[in-house]
């Protein structure tokens, strides 16, 4: 069984910054791609920023804000986010392409951090 886990949302003030991170664990033989996604009140899920084969990738409304760092060893990603605004505010997902030690691959996600700017 694999799972995938967001940790470290919460509320936070304008200009504020916040570190997420997600692991993977259970039964995993590889975890290639991860990827962060956001989903804000009323609005579609969008894609934050992805990490694979040691390339980073941002969407453009969070590029220079927002890093994207990897520990591959512990099938962690994490996400810092710098200079907080309130339109930042929504639940963070976290997404991993997995291989499983049956050899099944699959794509996880996790069950959303919530994120809330505001003063």
């Amino acid at each position: 069984q694999v799972q995938v886990v967001e940790s470290g949302g919460g509320l936070v003030q304008p200009g504020g910054s916040l570190r997420l991170s997600c692991a993977a664990s259970g039964s995993i033989l590889s975890v290639y791609n991860m990827g962060w996604h956001r989903q804000a009140p009323g609005k579609q899920r969008e894609l934050i920023g992805t990490s694979s084969g040691g390339a980073t990738y941002y969407a453009e409304s969070v590029r220079g804000r927002f890093t994207i760092s990897r520990d591959n060893a512990n099938n962690t990603i994490h996400l810092q986010l710098r200079g907080l605004q309130p339109e930042d505010t929504g639940v963070y997902y976290c997404n991993a392409d997995i291989i499983s030690r049956s050899g099944s691959v699959g794509d996880y996600w996790g069950q959303g951090t919530q994120v809330t700017v505001s003063s």
